[in-house]
């Protein structure tokens, strides 16, 4: 019994750190996204405010990145999703023995490292340009197009293992009993394959946009003099960090909660349509109610219930609090400097006589001092000495007429 006991607090006391770790960073960056400090802080909290937000949006340099990685994304989707998908075809349809090399040739670009594919697009693309000819305002030189490839070059893989994974649970019978039917092949590849393929088509689709989006190590080469959201975001945490990246934390994870549950919305009323359980359900009887748990009007419902909150946080004003909050640290800050006053007076030495005035008072020696550049007054000079016969101080040994006879 003390046995398992223990066992369970241990379990329990697991899976606490485990999540405290996993989600813990997470909630402290929601937090310090309403915090009015100018740094990211959960304590001392200070004020309720929704400005950050704000500060995000008026960000030029990062709502520019934002659309040009969006764009991106997009076409990187565009391309590699049909590039992995031919992988997928070619790899079930060659034989056992040249599989496991062309397997190798398409999965070696996620192996590279992305610092490497990054110089190695801008090397080869502008020796194709020199090549060619091209000026440096072609597409040879554009950041987006780079950038574009760069990407495509390795994120195709990914798409290609999850097509080719979906790919190895069909059976190829189908096809083939399509075309006896008289079906073409370009029928057989619409009407069957895709439509089995489809569910795979989504998640490679989504996959390679979020790792288009979030990509680094390529993008800093490829992107050249241009920004995306990940450089202009990385670059900004260099130069200092503020809250505002705190608030684009709270809109990610928004966004991906809001995802989530329309997309397990949409699994379980597939599951209960395919199981026939619908019809025998109270639920789905009315139409009003199975009408609620449509995707569609799940995702209404919860922007809805996420804008309301966004407005109902944004009509706080939290300058009152922060006038407050000033005023306390202004007055905390004159205690302290007060405090510091007495102290020193305590602790102060009698003072040392004053010592007497001088001509020059300047501790510099009147280095600094306009008059002192003037001439010093130079002393008079002592009375000259009475002539005599013998000037010389040498005694007049080198004066010829001191060699004639003295009279």
């Amino acid at each position: 019994m003390t046995r398992g006991l223990g066992g369970g607090l241990f379990a329990f006391s697991y899976a606490l750190l485990f999540f405290l770790f996993l989600f813990g960073p997470l909630i402290i960056m929601v937090i310090t996204a309403f915090n009015s400090s100018a740094f990211p802080r959960v304590v001392p909290w200070e004020c309720f405010t929704t400005d950050w937000f704000g500060v995000l949006v008026r960000n030029e340099r990062l709502m520019s990145g934002l659309w040009t990685s969006l764009a991106i994304g997009v076409a990187v989707v565009a391309i590699a999703v049909p590039f992995g998908l031919a992988g997928a075809l070619a790899l079930a349809d060659i034989g056992p023995r040249l599989r496991a090399g062309l397997y190798a040739v398409l999965i070696t670009p996620i192996l590279i490292p992305g610092v490497v594919l990054g110089i190695s697009t801008i090397v080869f693309w502008s020796f194709v340009g020199r090549g060619v000819g091209a000026s440096y305002d072609t597409v040879f030189y554009n950041g987006f197009f780079l950038t574009l490839l760069g990407q495509v070059a390795f994120i195709a893989s990914y798409a290609m293992l999850v097509l080719n994974a979906r790919l190895q649970r069909f059976d190829p019978t189908l096809t083939e009993a399509a075309l006896d039917l008289g079906a073409t092949p370009g029928q057989a590849f619409r009407r069957i394959l895709l439509p089995f393929m489809k569910p795979a088509l989504g998640s490679a689709a989504f996959i390679t946009f979020l790792a288009s989006f979030e990509n680094y190590n390529t993008t800093v080469f490829t992107i050249l003099s241009g920004n995306t959201f990940t450089t202009a975001l990385a670059s900004k945490v260099r130069l200092g960090t503020d809250p505002s990246l705190s608030a684009l934390a709270v809109i990610i994870i928004a966004v991906t909660l809001i995802g989530a549950m329309v997309s397990e919305a949409h699994t379980r009323r597939q599951e209960l349509l395919r199981s026939g359980k619908a019809g025998q359900s109270r639920f789905y009887a009315n139409p009003l109610s199975r009408l609620l748990t449509h995707p569609g009007a799940v995702l209404v419902l919860l922007l809805g219930v996420t804008g309301f909150i966004a407005w109902s946080a944004s009509r706080v004003d939290a300058n009152v609090c922060r006038a407050a909050i000033l005023q306390e640290k202004q007055q905390l800050q004159e205690r302290l400097m007060q405090e510091q006053r007495n102290r020193i007076q305590q602790q102060a030495p009698a003072q040392p006589a004053t010592p007497s005035p001088s001509n020059n008072p300047s501790p510099f020696g009147g280095a600094f001092n306009p008059n002192s550049l003037a001439p010093p007054v130079q002393p008079a000079p002592p009375a000259a000495p009475p002539p005599s016969n013998n000037p010389s101080p040498f005694g007049g040994a080198f004066n010829p007429n001191s060699l004639a006879p003295k009279q």
